[in-house]
């Protein structure tokens, strides 16, 4: 095997998988044998070291072949019942394991790494393992029977011993159908992103169908309309070519309705496949970014009993959900929190095994990982047995800090109290130590999991443990999100962020020291106007709110606030569509989503408008929120949205209604009007019927479908002025229906004023 055979990339690759996923096996296998010597835990490290050496001869690795060799003399000289495995041995072939891992990061620089310091610690670890089998233990005796499938092994030829595995598939006969393959992150967002928007698209369907429906029954009425005048014409004795005509009209209405109705029952089948299919699409693709939470734990079991020895403690850990599948984007930020957890309870909670042994525990401390979906979340809980927490020494270092005062501390509820834990600098230790008392408590895990929607809870058991126990969203992709009208336009508050809404009395409202505040949950809570932090214009409560203003109760312990918004839209759940990267860091905003009626909406970055707050307090820039009667002094003239496609109604409606003060806009049809509503706020639709693109009919229905919208009032001004006409308009939900050949300047003015009060009133 030559240089460039030896340097193949995707050869390399493979060696690295396979030392990867054996080595993980390897470790596994002697820390279960340090507890209890298994034949079957023994047989698998021997299966794994064996794999590694003929995978290193392939690549021409000769010093991982060394190290797996002396180590597989190890396992068989257990085996034969020579020596055993006790926390020495099991000591040195866990650096072996570590050995072989730096050997296959540095598989690329072969002749660098054994001409270098590496092979010096390959040699002194080669000769430490071996002197250590040279000392067979005297009092260990032989048993009965041995465990020899394994040692034939160690004479296969190179092609047999030297195959690699893809992917870490252990020699089972799985499907080659279910492969792994290499995707980028890249494609797998943008994957997942374009599933997102096709679902979002799939429920445009449904509205449209609607519209059919309409224009079917629309038909009918024609169709009707056609014999009634038939009937009417025969009588009178029409001229037969003037009667064929007529009867010629009649038949093409009756093959339009059913060739209408055919497209209509196949528009209906098909909403139905595809609203399927794109469910299906997203789900299979937001599969493919989920991954067993086996793969963020790999290593852990090591970890804990490293650290654990280092501190001079006897702990185990158990792993239990490695099955369960976690977004792979949240996997991956999981690692430090997860860590420093583990570190926490090993420090900060186990005790050492005398002491356990003094209140009747066992010598060895247990420690809990667990995985596992509940109620639409992933939920992670750490737990241990030791001592717990000291829940009145936590509440005379609260004191103590400065925090709260006795009176205060004195009132605080189990889980209140342990929330401290989470302040930045927060630590019950006074020493410094390579583990723990560094200042950098738990809120870096509180901070973690808030960049990822996620919660943490805290329980303590005075001398039976601590329980931390995370939630997390099962995927960053969908968000589940408060919306929220501010400034007319529609926002979306991450619900991990959102402490709690409320509709707060204006007389709730109290001014210290020139800021306004709230009692919330006994605290005075800053109260600031959301609109003033986006910059969005001015707020325009919803007027049903009476002398209550809606607000969004965010942040932590360290800072709380209460925004005020327009309106509370209620929850969905949003599919997140990532900004473009060109725009950089857009303040207060995190992303985008698309709502089901396919207009867009803003996710807003809490993290980011808790600081912009700051800011303003800092720089005394933050306006007050004006109560009911002040915002009545100062209010604009309250618009109107006329949709029209005669320029003379529309001019005709427009000048009516200037000169009474109303801040008038016109659209030409109902599409446009539709998107001026979605971009502009409106305290009054006045609407045509008959218009290009989008009738009067489906304009009123979306309004009301709308969350957003639904509440604005909506006239229909119409030439036509039949019973049947009149009830299609507010069937579809219309407040007004007035007719064009019968109104005056001052009908259309009174009706206005009836459905919204006067221009400044």
């Amino acid at each position: 095997m030559n240089a460039d055979d030896i340097r193949d990339a995707s050869m390399l690759d493979l060696f690295r998988l396979e030392v990867e996923t054996q080595a993980q096996l390897m470790s596994s296998g002697l820390l279960a044998i340090e507890r209890s010597v298994s034949p079957q835990q023994l047989e698998a490290c021997m299966r794994a070291a064996h794999s590694i050496k003929g995978a290193a001869r392939i690549v021409g690795i000769q010093a991982g072949v060394d190290v797996t060799h002396v180590m597989e003399d190890c396992f068989v000289a257990v085996q034969q019942g020579k020596v055993q495995l006790g926390p020495r041995r099991i000591d040195q072939l866990l650096h072996g394991v570590d050995l072989l891992q730096r050997i296959a990061i540095s598989a690329e620089d072969v002749e660098l790494w054994q001409a270098g310091s590496g092979r010096t610690e390959i040699a002194a670890f080669l000769q430490g393992l071996e002197n250590s089998l040279r000392q067979a233990d005297d009092h260990f005796r032989e048993p009965e029977t041995t465990v020899t499938a394994i040692a034939e092994l160690d004479d296969a030829d190179a092609s047999d011993a030297g195959e690699i595995r893809h992917g870490g598939n252990q020699g089972n006969n799985k499907d080659q159908s279910d492969r792994m393959l290499r995707v980028t992150a890249a494609h797998l967002n943008q994957l997942v992103s374009l599933s997102g928007e096709s679902l979002v698209e799939s429920r445009w369907l449904p509205a449209f169908n609607e519209s059919l429906l309409r224009l079917k029954r629309l038909q009918q009425s024609t169709a009707q309309s056609l014999e009634i005048l038939h009937d009417a014409l025969r009588e009178n004795n029409l001229a037969g070519a003037q009667f064929k005509a007529l009867q010629a009209v009649r038949q093409n209405v009756d093959a339009n309705q059913k060739m209408l109705a055919e497209r209509l029952a196949e528009l209906e089948l098909f909403e139905r496949r595809n609203s399927s299919r794109a469910q299906r699409l997203y789900d299979q693709a937001l599969a493919c970014r989920m991954r067993p939470f086996a793969d963020r734990v790999v290593g852990y079991d090591r970890m804990v009993r490293d650290l654990g020895r280092t501190l001079g403690k006897q702990v185990r850990l158990e792993i239990h959900g490695e099955t369960t599948q976690v977004d792979r984007d949240i996997l991956e930020q999981l690692d430090a929190p997860l860590v420093h957890l583990l570190r926490n309870a090993l420090d900060h909670g186990i005790e050492q095994p005398q002491q356990r042994r003094a209140v009747g525990k066992s010598g060895e401390g247990l420690i809990t990982l667990t995985a596992r979906h509940h109620a639409g979340l992933l939920q992670i809980t750490i737990s241990d047995d030791g001592n717990g927490m000291d829940l009145e020494q936590l509440r005379t270092s609260v004191v103590q800090r400065g925090l709260v005062d006795s009176a205060t501390a004195s009132r605080l509820s189990d889980a209140e109290l342990l929330h401290f834990l989470l302040l930045p600098g927060f630590s019950m230790r006074d020493i410094v130590t390579e583990i723990s008392g560094r200042g950098v408590g738990l809120d870096v895990v509180h901070n973690m999991l808030k960049r990822m929607r996620g919660t943490i809870q805290i329980f303590s058991d005075a001398g039976q443990g601590m329980r931390f126990q995370l939630q997390l969203p099962l995927t960053l992709s969908l968000v589940r999100s408060l919306l929220v009208n501010i400034g007319g336009e529609a926002y979306a508050f991450p619900l991990a962020y959102v402490n709690r809404t409320m509709l707060l009395e204006k007389d709730q409202i109290e001014s210290l020291e020139g800021r306004q505040h709230f009692m919330f949950e006994e605290r005075q809570i800053g109260l600031i106007a959301a609109s003033q932090i986006l910059q969005s214009g001015d707020a325009a409560p919803d007027d049903r709110l009476d002398d209550r203003i809606a607000l969004v109760v965010i942040g932590d312990q360290a800072q709380t606030y209460g925004l005020q918004v327009d309106r509370l839209l209620g929850e969905h759940m949003l599919v997140v569509q990532p900004l473009d990267t060109r725009l950089g860091k857009i303040k207060d905003v995190a992303a985008a989503a698309l709502m089901e009626d396919g207009a867009p909406v803003l996710i807003l970055d809490v993290a980011d408008m808790l600081n912009s707050v700051e800011k303003l307090i800092a720089h005394g820039q933050l306006d007050k929120i004006q109560n009911r009667a002040s915002q009545q002094q100062t209010q604009t003239s309250k618009r109107v949205l006329v949709v029209d496609d005669s320029l003379t109604v529309r001019e005709l409606e427009r000048k009516l209604l200037t000169s009474r003060g109303y801040t008038v806009r016109v659209a030409v049809d109902g599409m446009d009007g539709w998107n001026a509503l979605r971009s502009e706020p409106f305290d009054l639709v006045v609407t045509d019927i008959d218009m290009p693109r989008m009738d009067g009919i489906e304009l009123v229905t979306l309004i009301k479908k709308n969350l957003q919208l639904r509440a604005i009032p909506v006239m229909i001004v119409s030439y036509k002025d039949r019973q049947e006409d009149r009830q299609r308009g507010l069937e579809a939900g219309a407040d007004y229906y007035l007719a064009k050949a019968s109104f005056h300047d001052e009908t259309l003015l009174q009706a206005v004023a009836d459905l919204i009060g006067e221009a400044h009133s």
